[in-house]
């Protein structure tokens, strides 16, 4: 991407691009005291003097450019602009190291508050889509991914889920250290920590947090996790992510969020009416999380085929089959205005329910369209082909032209490019 999105126009520095960032946090629950050192390891992407790096709520104490002291750096409201010791020429590679401090807490937004939140008894990160900031600094582009290792030191009474591989914690002195290492290119609204008191269980090689009062209702609730991921496996392809973690909060939340490897549910989602949600934030892991935004103009790539993935496992599960849930979305929708087009929503609506529901309505139209047997193969490429990268709206197209053909390529233009919604072709057998 040249610039920065046009949906977050104020985040985001286009001029260099995150190879990793090395997070060490020390966090203080009954304070909410953070105190941060984050290295963030990049590439110029050309010629550079000084860059950006976003930053909210938090203070700057100290930063080095690959150890100089000389290094100069300005902080405002929301963003940290730092000063090189000499000018980088594309290419050249560069480490800025940021010391950094205060009481976290979320970020006012067209989306409302988000970021890092705390918790009567704990905290968590729910970042999507500018929330990053609030708890490091960072090059928030949906389209900068980067490796991610992660240390957390916090009161020992407290156990921490974060992005990444976990190392067995080191406890002394009161304090607790877990540390998380993540090699697969990740955003920084992907990124994501949760400290509470929880108690760990496994459901096969799935991670479960709870705190101990929720764990059981938890692990029934979770059970079939292992089962929707093998699902899914069959539909879609390999589990695309390093692990798998589910997290309960105490508190309740408005939605649950995925992160890299990672989901988190509030205490209220472990009811029959929020079912569909677990299905919906595993299949992240392939649509949102693996196969990644390159702009937020095309977040039905994310939520659309997560909500068809609902849809893919209420069938496979011995619910409603995906033809019945698609006519009862559709009839749903035809009674909502017609005045959103999903391949560009626009920033304010980028998250309004049409957005997901179209976008899983545009793949059944192909699936009645082209068949199931060339549709599976459909989204068995989309996923192979685009693991751990970037992907537009016009990628998807080029996509299905590739496996569908042009009768394929002519069904989705009305779906994803004109604001009046298409009828439903006919069932197939």
């Amino acid at each position: 991407m040249i610039g920065p999105d046009p949906y977050t126009p104020r985040s985001g520095d286009g001029s260099y691009d995150v190879v990793s960032y090395d997070l060490d946090l020390r966090y203080r629950v009954r304070t909410n005291r953070l105190e941060g050192r984050a290295i963030v390891n990049a590439v110029a992407a050309e010629r550079v003097r000084s860059i950006r790096l976003d930053l909210v709520g938090l203070r700057v104490s100290r930063v080095r450019v690959d150890g100089d002291a000389r290094t100069r750096f300005q902080q405002d409201a929301s963003s940290l602009r730092v000063t090189l010791p000499r000018p980088l020429a594309a290419g050249e590679e560069f480490s800025v190291d940021v010391r950094y401090a205060g009481a976290p807490r979320p970020r006012r937004s067209t989306w409302g508050t988000i970021g890092w939140e705390e918790l009567e008894d704990g905290a968590l990160v729910a970042s999507q889509p500018i929330g990053a900031p609030t708890w490091f600094p960072c090059n928030d582009r949906p389209d900068d991914r980067a490796r991610f290792r992660i240390a957390v030191t916090t009161e020992d009474e407290y156990a921490v889920a974060a992005t990444g591989v976990p190392r067995a914690p080191v406890r002394s002195g009161g304090l607790a250290r877990w540390e998380f290492l993540s090699e697969v290119p990740t955003a920084t609204y992907l990124a994501a920590v949760h400290v509470g008191p929880y108690r760990e269980t496994a459901l096969g090689d799935v991670r479960l947090f709870a705190p101990a009062a929720l764990l059981p209702a938890a692990r029934a609730w979770f059970a079939d996790v292992p089962r929707i991921r093998a699902c899914f496996e069959s539909a879609f392809g390999p589990y695309p992510q390093e692990h798998c973690t589910v997290v309960v909060t105490p508190d309740p939340l408005e939605i649950p969020l995925e992160a890299q490897g990672l989901v988190v549910f509030g205490a209220n989602h472990l009811v029959p009416e929020a079912s569909r949600l677990v299905p919906h934030e595993i299949a992240h892991q392939w649509f949102g999380n693996s196969v990644g935004l390159e702009r937020w103009s095309d977040i039905w790539l994310n939520e659309g085929f997560a909500c068809f993935a609902e849809w893919v496992w209420s069938e496979a599960s011995g619910g409603a089959d995906i033809a019945t849930l698609a006519e009862a979305h559709h009839a749903r929708l035809q009674a909502l205005p017609q005045d959103l087009v999903i391949s560009d929503p626009g920033p304010r609506r980028m998250f309004d329910d049409r957005v997901y529901k179209r976008g899983a309505l545009t793949l059944e139209a192909l699936r009645r369209t082209v068949g199931r047997d060339v549709f599976g193969e459909l989204l068995r490429t989309w996923v192979r082909t685009h693991r751990h990268s970037l992907v537009t709206t016009a990628a998807f197209r080029e996509c299905v032209e590739s496996v569908c053909g042009p009768a394929g390529l002519a069904l989705v233009g009305p779906w994803l490019d004109s604001p009046v919604l298409p009828s439903l072709p006919p069932r197939t057998p």
